[in-house]
């Protein structure tokens, strides 16, 4: 754990993490709905066309608000899921209800161990830039791997459906 975290109890910590992901997600909304309100009128259009923001509104077009909360246990989707929600201009009081079991999910995600392994993220590459590497490369292979597997069978679910229509 960090220096400035040590020695305090878990609950301010973890009501700590909860403000900063309700301050966090509320801002961006409401960047998005200044986005819907001036900007999509203005020379600045051509900047929401960003693939992220397209995926994000997909899916919650697709699956509905339960997208918001699951959002915040991605990396590089949530932000563009709550700019999404904004843009779409969903309802405050709903967007914020839904929002909240991902605050508390957020906040106990990085109380919980989030900031330790990022501390050890820190020492580890304080003492060996190299293990630190190693580390990453593993984890980046990791993940990799997992998209590549879940693309090979989407693919050939997508093959076994054209072969059946063709039949």
């Amino acid at each position: 754990m960090p220096e400035w975290l040590e020695g305090w109890p878990f609950l301010p910590v973890y009501l700590f993490f909860v403000g900063g992901a309700a301050v966090r997600s509320q801002a961006t909304y409401w960047v998005g709905r200044g986005i819907t309100a001036g900007v999509l009128r203005s020379r600045w259009a051509h900047r929401l066309e960003n693939p992220q923001i397209e995926r994000a509104t997909r899916l919650i077009e697709r699956w509905g608000m339960p997208v918001v909360p699951l959002s915040f246990l991605t990396v590089g989707l949530q932000s563009a899921v709550h700019l999404s929600a904004g843009v779409l201009r969903l309802a405050w009081p709903r967007y914020t209800l839904w929002a909240f079991p991902g605050y508390l999910a957020w906040a106990l995600v990085w109380a919980g161990g989030g900031m330790a392994a990022v501390a050890g993220a820190v020492e580890l590459g304080t003492r060996s830039p190299w293990a630190l590497a190693a580390v990453v490369c593993l984890l980046a292979g990791v993940v990799a791997a997992f998209i590549a597997r879940r693309r090979r069978r989407a693919a050939a679910g997508a093959e076994t459906v054209t072969v059946v229509q063709d039949a």
